[in-house]
């Protein structure tokens, strides 16, 4: 799984691309140390999204949640693997933060279906 740049077409947030070009060489550094990470072992690219998803809602992470769901996506899951990986925080980090990143998960999902012409 190899990475590309982010670049000014790219749906990561505006804040991310502002702080990447005006630090280019800690947006390099990122990408560098992402791209030997995914070598590191034999998980595909929609498991380590799922997986990434998880991270995020017990850090509380909206902006990075939303990005992983629709990497995930990218990568194959579906809408039932997703909230499957995110009902996984449920015992660990409660019913709030759950229903919180079931929340953000479904308005992603809603946005790029959108984005491509579809419905839930």
């Amino acid at each position: 799984m190899n990475r590309r740049p982010v670049d000014s077409n790219d749906k990561a947030p505006q804040t991310f691309k502002d702080f990447i070009a005006k630090f280019p060489e800690l947006g390099a550094a990122h990408e560098q140390v992402a791209n030997a990470v995914d070598k590191a072992g034999p998980l595909d690219a929609k498991i380590c999204s799922l997986i990434k998803m998880g991270i995020c809602i017990g850090a509380g992470l909206e902006s990075a949640f939303r990005s992983h769901v629709r990497r995930a996506m990218q990568h194959g899951a579906t809408p039932q693997e997703i909230e499957q990986a995110l009902l996984l925080a449920m015992n660990t980090l409660g019913l709030p933060r759950t229903v919180m990143a079931w929340q953000w998960a479904w308005q992603q999902i809603d946005r790029d279906r959108s984005d491509k012409g579809g419905s839930r």
